[in-house]
């Protein structure tokens, strides 16, 4: 099973792509952060986002997504980004037909250092270790990422519903149905067809806005 884990924000967006393995192992695929610049308009910072997080949808085929759940706090002005960056790959997930899990800030720490009230620097250390990689993913943001995605894949899914999911894909049945009425393909569906030949060439899919590192 793979799963994308996200932990959004409008600044930041941290990216992770992570397998299950016999047991309980678990290994990187992919991991990555999107910045937006803080001058650009709402609007443009989250097409940024849903640009990347589509890239990524179409180039690792997770199988679910898992997303930081957003709280209240008392900087609101700064929640309502995260808010509506979490939207995102929500939203994304929902075109897919993709299994989507909110994952609390609680249960993630908890899942991957066995204490609730870790902070950033314990969870970082701890999903290094899980992950056996040889340097600690930067920023914070990538190895929450990380972090949300062992967590969902340790908290279980059924094989039913993935299976159920994948059978049921939302965007397949769209673009079955826009083929039968002879309406062009969605831009998304452009997106996945053109990483396929690029993949079938082996050219290299251009990056947009992260910097990504995949497991070799």
């Amino acid at each position: 099973m793979r799963v994308l884990g996200v932990d959004p924000g409008l600044t930041r967006c941290g990216l992770g792509v992570v397998e299950s393995g016999p047991g309980r192992t678990v290994r990187m695929v992919a991991v990555g952060v999107v910045r937006t610049p803080v001058a650009d308009d709402p609007q443009e910072r989250l097409l940024t986002l849903q640009t990347e997080i589509d890239a990524w949808l179409a180039e690792h085929r997770p199988d679910a997504v898992a997303v930081e759940r957003v709280f209240a706090k008392a900087n609101i002005k700064g929640i309502m980004g995260t808010a509506q960056a979490s939207a995102v790959p929500m939203l994304a997930a929902a075109r897919l037909g993709l299994p989507l899990a909110l994952h609390t800030p609680t249960e993630v720490k908890a899942a991957v250092t066995g204490n609730g009230r870790a902070d950033k620097a314990q969870v970082t250390a701890m999903i290094t270790r899980i992950l056996g990689l040889e340097s600690a993913p930067r920023p914070a943001d990538a190895a929450d990422a990380l972090a949300l995605a062992v967590c969902h894949l340790w908290r279980g899914q059924s094989d039913a519903r993935l299976q159920d999911a994948v059978r049921g894909n939302a965007l397949q049945r769209a673009s079955e149905a826009a083929g039968r009425a002879g309406a062009p393909r969605n831009r998304l569906e452009e997106l996945h067809a053109a990483h396929a030949s690029r993949g079938a060439a082996g050219a290299p899919r251009p990056q947009i806005a992260a910097v990504r590192r995949s497991a070799q």
